[in-house]
């Protein structure tokens, strides 16, 4: 794909107002990289503080993702070489009536994530969270797509859970992600970013 191309979707993204009247908050859509950043991280939908930011991951997730499991700086996050991310969703859903946020609403991936796995040319995928897993992978169960290396448009897809505090549970249930796992992961990432 051009580079009109992803320029064009970059506009559009920027500009989407398609959930003006579906939030309580207005579109503030969130994503950044190039589209040949290293990685694509797809996750769920920002957080309402990632929302108010503008920077993906700028939140209690971010803080585990980066320092625990991938080990790497902000800076490095940041860099557009390195990361194209984006989610299911663009901007922040609002708060669900039990605990955690409202699921991302999947019209916003059907239009946009399609575009951007056809315009962005990664090495690599990594997807964050079930809601992202489920949307690409709806046959298989989380723990399958964790734990077993994928291949995805013919390059190498990894699932990682969310690194939100409220999945606690599900990390202590599965000890082996943190134990073996992740480390697995982080080496292939460090590899890619050259931290190695």
């Amino acid at each position: 794909m051009s580079i009109d191309a992803f320029n064009k979707l970059k506009e559009e993204l920027l500009s989407c107002q398609k959930c003006k009247d579906i939030f309580e908050n207005d579109p503030r859509p969130v994503f950044q990289g190039n589209r040949d950043s290293v990685i694509m991280q797809i996750s769920q939908a920002p957080s309402q503080k990632v929302m108010e930011t503008g920077k993906p991951f700028n939140d209690a997730s971010g803080r585990k993702l980066l320092k625990d499991w991938y080990q790497i700086t902000r800076e490095e996050f940041d860099n557009p070489q390195y990361f194209y991310i984006t989610s299911v969703g663009r901007c922040y859903p609002g708060k669900a009536k039990t605990t955690g946020d409202i699921p991302p609403p999947t019209h916003c991936a059907d239009y946009f994530l399609k575009k951007e796995l056809n315009i962005i040319e990664p090495q690599i995928y990594i997807i964050i969270g079930s809601y992202a897993a489920k949307y690409l992978f709806p046959n298989e169960t989380l723990e399958s797509l964790i734990f077993n290396d994928h291949i995805f448009q013919g390059r190498p897809l990894y699932v990682l859970p969310h690194p939100s505090p409220l999945n606690r549970k599900w990390l202590k249930d599965h000890p082996q992600f943190e134990q073996d796992r992740m480390p697995q992961i982080r080496t292939i990432i460090h590899k890619y970013i050259e931290k190695e």
